[in-house]
């Protein structure tokens, strides 16, 4: 038996630009609900960016209702709703079989009962649905859950995660961004089942650690991440309970998955770039994220010691030099980043295209073979513009190349 909660949630925002949808598929005679962290948030009174809806209507049912829609994960029950500019994941109610791999289930089973399919969902706080007047019904407690700020799993937690091992990094996570403690019973289950964790992909588990890094309540999830031991399941630190220790201590919120990485970095004593790169790579960053993660965290390395310079500014760019000093502020010291930008204003130039000479003009002074000499003598050009020993002028570009030989 369900519990309609006291509570109402306002049909406003995404709610009510998705309500045409719910509407039109209860007019078919389905059942349709608002689910999941949408609902979660609007209770806790948070920003909500986008919705998701349950229905007891089938997949071929709902195709037939919308003239637009996209099989995101049909075989699964999903199909995504195409409406006035909008698009929603519509999923079928749905039970789900016995799970081989502790990640995805060997099969699915549509149903037409909600409490059978919020039944399978991970934690009370996200098992809630709301009608299309805000009503929420709660069959698994979760209002009183979210009053207590804890953090359990529906119904047997041991069962939950050996349906899907991530749950359990989700629930630390989720502890790190709403500032909830685990519930004995859940705590206990991860701590029994933490070694699943290896079952699951890397890119799914890196995606869950910098969630529960960035959140306003980082010691609380970090916690539960040491305590249960799941950390000796994650790449790199299964001998790192106490640089982890040290970087649940961080106090100000961690705004950007780069500084995640650098801090990491920072706390495990990793200092060689090359280890950095290593280590980054074990946990499936992207590319583009590993090369600015990497050149972050040897400026970093660097500001620990030294103060900002034009060359520093001009190599790494404003943006990971301001990066630098904010990282400086969330290890307790402190940060400048007012010298950054001015030192960034005060630049003669901020890349070699604004360089007052090019190597064509250089060849054309020299009247010599380009070569590898040529690299040389921009670079050492750019270096003086940049640290102020020349103005960034043609003719004194030329007499200083000349007076180093670059050129005859």
């Amino acid at each position: 038996m369900f519990v309609y909660m006291m509570k109402r949630v306002p049909i406003t925002g995404e709610f009510k630009k998705a309500l045409p949808v719910l509407k039109k598929i209860q007019a078919a005679g389905f059942e349709a609900y608002f689910v999941g962290g949408s609902v979660r948030d609007a209770l806790l009174e948070k920003p909500v960016n986008d919705v998701d809806i349950a229905t007891s209507a089938f997949p071929q049912e709902i195709k037939k209702l919308f003239k637009k829609t996209v099989d995101v994960g049909i075989e699964h029950g999903t199909v995504m709703v195409l409406m006035e500019g909008e698009s929603y994941e519509v999923t079928t109610f749905r039970t789900e079989s016995t799970y081989q791999d502790f990640r995805r289930p060997d099969s699915v089973t549509f149903v037409r009962s909600l409490k059978e399919d919020l039944k399978r969902r991970d934690l009370t706080i996200n098992a809630f649905a709301m009608n299309e007047m805000g009503e929420i019904k709660d069959f698994f407690g979760g209002e009183q859950d979210l009053y207590d700020k804890v953090i359990r799993a529906v119904g047997k937690a041991e069962e939950r995660f050996h349906e899907d091992a991530l749950r359990m990094m989700r629930a630390v996570r989720f502890a790190a961004q709403l500032g909830f403690d685990l519930e004995a019973d859940t705590f206990y289950a991860i701590v029994v089942n933490a070694h699943l964790l290896k079952n699951i992909a890397t890119e799914r588990i890196r995606i869950e650690f910098v969630k529960m890094a960035m959140g306003k309540h980082l010691m609380q999830g970090m916690t539960g991440f040491i305590e249960s031991n799941l950390y000796k399941y994650c790449p790199g630190l299964a001998q790192a309970e106490e640089n982890l220790e040290q970087f649940a201590k961080i106090e100000k919120p961690i705004n950007k998955e780069r500084h995640v990485w650098v801090l990491l970095l920072y706390y495990l004593r990793i200092q060689n770039e090359k280890e950095a790169r290593a280590f980054l790579k074990h946990w499936k960053l992207s590319n583009q994220l590993i090369k600015e993660s990497t050149e972050l965290h040897q400026l970093f390395l660097h500001r620990l010691l030294y103060d900002h310079t034009n060359a520093t500014v001009y190599r790494y760019k404003k943006d990971l030099a301001l990066d630098s000093e904010t990282l400086l502020e969330q290890i307790g010291k402190t940060g400048d980043k007012n010298a950054v930008e001015q030192i960034d204003k005060n630049l003669p130039i901020h890349s070699r295209d604004e360089l007052a000479i090019n190597g064509k003009i250089i060849l054309e002074e020299a009247e010599r073979p380009g070569g590898k000499w040529l690299g040389l003598a921009l670079e050492a050009a750019e270096k003086a513009v940049v640290t102020g020993e020349l103005a960034n002028d043609t003719t004194e570009i030329l007499a200083y190349l000349k007076d180093k030989h670059y050129i005859s």
